[in-house]
C-alpha cells in the first residue's frame, strides 16, 4: 500500500466539506490515523499503534450533566433550515413577479404581489434573488447539505408532482460531490472491522471510484488477490440525516397548508423511508442477496456478491465488476450480437423485477449499469447492476395490476390500460377519475398511432399519463415514478446501442412469456394453495352457514305470500351480478376460490332462482 505520509494535502473542496460538517454540529474531525502510525515498523507494531490511536480518538470525555445537550444541534439546525425555507418562499414570490408579462407590471395590475415582492427583496440574498425559482431551490438544497441534496435527487424524478422546469434543474444534483480525505475512510474501516487496514486488504486505492452525497467507494484488493469495492458512509452523515428528517417532516406539514397540490407531506414521508435505509449498509447487503436469488436462473444478469465478514452498518465490501458503463466508448467495440444481447437482457431484467418479483432497483440510471465483456469479443456479455441501496416493492395486488397495465400497453389495448392505471391511483378530495381516464385513453391512442412509425416510447407514455394525475387530483405511489425511471433508463441505453430499437416488440416478447407463466395450470394451482387458509376457514364455518340458511328458508316457506311478479327479474339480476363479479375477480387477480364461488352461485340463481 502506498505510504500515506507522502500524500499531498487535500484539495480545497475537501476542506470545505470538513468546515461545513463542523459548522453543522457534526463535531471536530477526528485525529488522523496516519499521524499515529507514522513510526510503525512492523505489522504487529502497526496493529498496536492503530488500536491505541482508535482508543485515544474514541476515549470518553468527563461526564457533564446537560439535559439540553441532545437538542442544541437540532435547535441550531432548525433555524438554519427555517431561514432557507423562508428565503425560498420569499425568493419564489420575487421570481414569480419577475416572470410576469410586461402588461401585468404596469399600473395597478398585480399590485398586491408586486408590493409584497418589493418589500421582501432586501431580506433575500442578492446572489439568489436574481435567479429563477428552480435554480434557487437547487442552490439552497446544496447549501443545506447531504440530506437535502438527496431530497432534491428524489424530487428530480417526481415529474408527476412537480413542473418540468423544477425537475430538470434538480437533475444537476446528480453530479459528483466533494470527497472526504482517505484518512477518514481508513479510520471508519478500522473502527468497524476492528482490524488495521493492512490486515484486511492487501491494497486500497486512495483515489475514490466515486463520491456521492452520503458515501464514497474505493477499489481494494483482498489478500487472496480478489478485487473488491469498499463503500464507506461519510462520517457524521447518519446523525445529520436523522436530525434533518425530523425537521423535514415539520416543514412538510407546514407546506401542506400552503401548497397542498404538490403533496409535500407525501414526498417527505417517501423520502424518509428510502433515505434512512441508505445510511445502513446492512440493507444494501440484504438487497444484493435477494437480487442474486431472484436471478439465479439467469447467468447473463448479475449482481455483486457481498463479503459479509468485511461489512457493517458503515462499510460494505462487495464484488468488483470489471466492466464499463453504457456511456463508455468501449460500447462501440461490441459485436452486433452482443449489442442485441444487452438490449434483451435489460428488458428481461426490468420486466422480471417489476412484474414478476415485485422487487426492483429503485435508483436505476446508466451509471448503475455495467457491461461485463468476456475474454473474447465473441463471448456473450453479461449485464450487471450496482448501487442497490434503494429498492422499490410492489404489493402482490399492485404487482398484478402493473402487469395487466403494461401488457395492455404493449398490446395496444388502451381502454384496459386506462382502467388499470386508474385502479392503482389514489383519488384526492375533489378528484375527477372519469376525466382522468378519458384523458389517459386519448393520450394512449395518440402514442399507439405513433408506434406505427416505430417511435413509441412506453416510458414517455407512462410518465405523461402519471403526470396528468395532478390536473385531475389523482395521485400515484412513488413506486410508479421509480418504475418509469427504470424504463427510461432501459430505453435510453437500448437506443444508444440500436437507434432503430422497437421497444414495444422487445417488451412484448418478455411480458407475454411472463403473462403465460403466471396463468398456466401450475401457477393457478399454486395461487389456489395460497388461498387455502381462507378456503379452510370457509369450510369450517360452512355447517353453521348451511344451518342458518336452512332455518331462514324454512321460515320463508311457511309464510303464505302473494306471488311476486318481479321474482324472476330479481333472480336474473342476482345471477348476472354473480357472473359479472366472477369475471371482475379474474381480471383483477382475485383469489381463485372467490370467482369459482361466484360462478357457481350465478348458475344456481339462473337455474333455480325463478322457481
Amino acid at each position: 500500500m502506498p505510504d500515506e505520509r507522502t500524500r499531498p494535502a487535500p484539495p480545497p473542496e475537501v476542506e470545505e466539506v470538513a468546515d461545513a460538517a463542523e459548522a453543522s454540529g457534526d463535531g471536530a474531525v477526528p485525529v488522523l490515523v496516519e499521524e499515529v502510525m507514522a513510526d510503525a515498523q512492523t505489522v504487529a507494531d502497526e496493529e498496536t499503534t492503530v488500536t491505541e490511536a482508535v482508543k485515544k480518538t474514541e476515549s470518553p470525555r468527563p461526564f457533564i450533566f446537560d439535559p439540553l445537550a441532545p437538542y442544541k444541534g437540532a435547535f441550531r439546525r432548525f433555524f438554519t433550515v427555517y431561514r432557507h425555507v423562508a428565503g425560498l418562499l420569499m425568493g419564489g414570490l420575487i421570481a414569480y413577479v419577475r416572470a410576469l408579462p410586461p402588461e401585468h407590471k404596469r399600473g395597478l395590475r398585480s399590485f398586491g404581489v408586486r408590493s409584497a415582492a418589493l418589500f421582501l427583496t432586501p431580506f433575500v440574498k442578492g446572489e439568489l434573488r436574481r435567479l429563477p425559482f428552480p435554480v434557487q431551490l437547487r442552490r439552497r438544497l446544496e447549501i443545506l447539505g447531504p440530506t437535502f441534496v438527496k431530497l432534491g435527487q428524489i424530487l428530480a424524478i417526481r415529474e408527476d408532482l412537480l413542473p418540468d422546469s423544477v425537475t430538470s434543474e434538480l437533475r444537476n444534483l446528480f453530479d459528483r460531490v466533494p470527497e472526504v480525505p482517505f484518512s477518514e475512510v481508513r479510520r471508519i474501516i478500522e473502527r468497524d472491522l476492528k482490524r488495521p487496514l493492512e490486515r484486511v486488504f492487501a491494497d486500497v486505492e486512495q483515489e475514490p471510484l466515486g463520491s456521492a452525497s452520503i458515501a464514497q467507494a474505493h477499489l481494494a484488493t483482498l489478500p487472496d488477490g480478489e478485487k473488491v469495492v469498499v463503500k464507506v458512509i461519510k462520517p457524521g452523515i447518519r446523525d445529520v440525516i436523522v436530525s434533518d428528517l425530523t425537521l423535514l417532516d415539520f416543514f412538510a406539514r407546514l407546506l401542506e397548508w400552503i401548497i397542498p397540490r404538490y403533496q409535500p407531506k407525501q414526498v417527505a414521508d417517501e423520502f424518509a423511508s428510502y433515505t434512512i435505509r441508505e445510511v445502513d449498509y446492512t440493507y444494501e447487503a440484504d438487497h444484493a442477496e435477494i437480487f442474486n436469488v431472484n436471478f439465479d436462473a439467469e447467468p447473463g444478469i448479475v449482481f455483486p456478491k457481498i463479503h459479509r465478514d468485511l461489512s457493517s452498518e458503515n462499510v460494505l465490501t462487495m464484488e468488483f465488476f470489471d466492466g464499463f458503463k453504457p456511456s463508455a466508448e468501449r460500447m462501440q467495440e461490441l459485436t452486433p450480437e452482443n449489442r442485441h444481447r444487452v438490449i434483451d437482457l435489460g428488458a428481461k431484467a426490468i420486466i422480471q423485477m417489476l412484474y414478476q418479483d415485485g422487487f426492483f432497483h429503485a435508483d436505476l440510471h446508466a451509471g448503475n449499469l455495467m457491461i461485463l465483456p468476456g475474454p473474447t469479443p465473441e463471448t456473450p456479455v453479461k449485464l450487471g447492476f450496482i448501487d442497490l441501496g434503494m429498492v422499490g416493492r410492489f404489493e402482490r395486488k399492485t404487482q398484478r395490476r402493473m402487469l395487466y397495465y403494461f401488457y395492455a400497453l404493449v398490446t395496444g389495448d388502451v381502454e384496459s390500460a386506462a382502467r388499470y392505471l386508474v385502479a392503482m391511483a389514489r383519488v384526492a378530495e375533489g378528484g375527477d377519475p372519469e376525466g382522468f381516464r378519458r384523458a389517459v385513453t386519448d393520450l394512449a391512442r395518440r402514442f399507439v398511432m405513433h408506434s406505427r412509425t416505430g417511435h413509441l416510447s412506453i416510458a414517455a407514455l407512462i410518465l405523461e399519463s402519471v403526470g396528468l394525475g395532478a390536473r385531475y387530483r389523482i395521485f400515484f405511489p412513488v413506486e410508479m415514478t421509480l418504475m418509469v425511471k427504470a424504463l427510461v433508463t432501459y430505453e435510453g441505453v437500448g437506443r444508444t446501442l440500436d437507434p432503430s430499437l422497437d421497444v414495444t416488440t422487445v417488451s412484448e416478447k418478455h411480458i407475454t412469456k411472463l403473462f403465460q407463466r403466471n396463468f398456466n395450470p401450475q401457477a393457478l394451482s399454486q395461487e389456489l394453495l395460497r388461498s387455502a387458509p381462507e378456503m379452510a376457514d370457509l369450510l369450517v364455518q360452512l355447517p353453521q352457514l348451511l344451518s342458518r340458511g336452512a332455518k331462514v328458508l324454512d321460515e320463508q316457506l311457511n309464510i303464505t305470500k302473494r306471488p311476486n311478479p318481479l321474482a324472476g327479474l330479481r333472480s336474473a339480476i342476482l345471477a348476472s351480478a354473480c357472473l359479472i363479479g366472477g369475471v371482475l375477480t379474474i381480471v383483477q387477480g382475485g383469489p381463485i376460490w372467490l370467482w369459482i364461488l361466484l360462478f357457481v352461485a350465478g348458475g344456481i340463481w339462473s337455474v333455480f332462482g325463478g322457481k
